[in-house]
């Protein structure tokens, strides 16, 4: 597998695109409302899966559909290509408040596993598919854990995650306990787990939920401080509150108002 090889460049802070540069017929995969924008002369083309068994025929590109709508994504994505002479720019904007992370797969043995959410972009010949976790702890207890996408190949490929992202490198036998959900990424040789928290006081009433996910190396893991759900949480609470949030006598009022 030879991914095209394409050259980009991350603009902003804590809303960020990347900017994708295509030589001539040079493509690039992303997942359906992603582009932000596109020069003249790139056209867009429509796929079942990833786009990497587009030679494979009508059983490959249903296979690799059939992969994506396991991990809950759109049976679709999309291939931008450069047809022109000249070189060419596509943007991929990131879907809220948070960091894109750039990474080359040859650099990680050909393979990184992902949250199922956090694929992004990537250059046409990265194979986007599913990583069953095999142990049964992980399976009935992993939530988003349990169904992660598995990006493969030799080319450049975006992930998105929110907050602040940082790169932890375990050295072998090394473990590190995370939060289920705030973990973004992992390379092919860490291993990973779901386990109870311990404590059944500490489960119920510690606010962090009943498991966590234990990462163990050699490899390394990419941990994001605010995920997605964790965000979507606060905002409905926030909105729960009503007009008279913060206000010790907004649940009275409402009494008398007739809400």
């Amino acid at each position: 597998m030879v991914a095209h090889e394409i050259e980009y460049k991350l603009h902003g802070d804590d809303m960020q695109f990347v900017e994708i540069e295509l030589d001539p017929g040079e493509s690039a995969i992303a997942e359906a409302g992603a582009m932000m924008m596109m020069d003249d002369g790139i056209e867009m083309e429509t796929v079942f899966g990833d786009g990497s068994n587009q030679s494979k025929g009508l059983l490959g590109k249903l296979v690799g559909a059939g992969k994506r709508l396991i991990t809950g994504e759109s049976l679709f994505m999309t291939v931008f290509t450069n047809h022109q002479m000249e070189k060419k720019h596509v943007s991929f904007a990131a879907p809220y408040p948070g960091k894109i992370i750039p990474l080359d797969l040859k650099e990680f043995g050909g393979k990184v596993i992902c949250q199922k959410d956090s694929f992004l972009c990537a250059a046409k010949g990265v194979s986007v598919g599913v990583e069953f976790q095999r142990k049964l702890g992980t399976g009935f207890f992993g939530g988003e854990g349990f169904i992660m996408q598995k990006l493969e190949g030799d080319g450049l490929a975006f992930l998105h995650a929110g907050g602040t992202i940082i790169q932890k490198d375990l050295l072998p036998g090394e473990k590190l306990k995370i939060d289920t959900g705030c973990l973004v990424a992992m390379t092919k040789d860490v291993d990973y787990n779901i386990e109870f928290v311990g404590k059944v006081k500490t489960a119920f009433f510690g606010g962090e939920g009943l498991f966590f996910a234990t990462v163990r190396g050699p490899g390394s893991v990419w941990v994001q401080s605010l995920p997605f759900s964790r965000l979507a949480d606060r905002v409905l609470a926030a909105q729960s509150g009503g007009k008279d949030e913060g206000s010790i006598l907004g649940g009275i009022g409402d009494l008398f108002d007739g809400d």
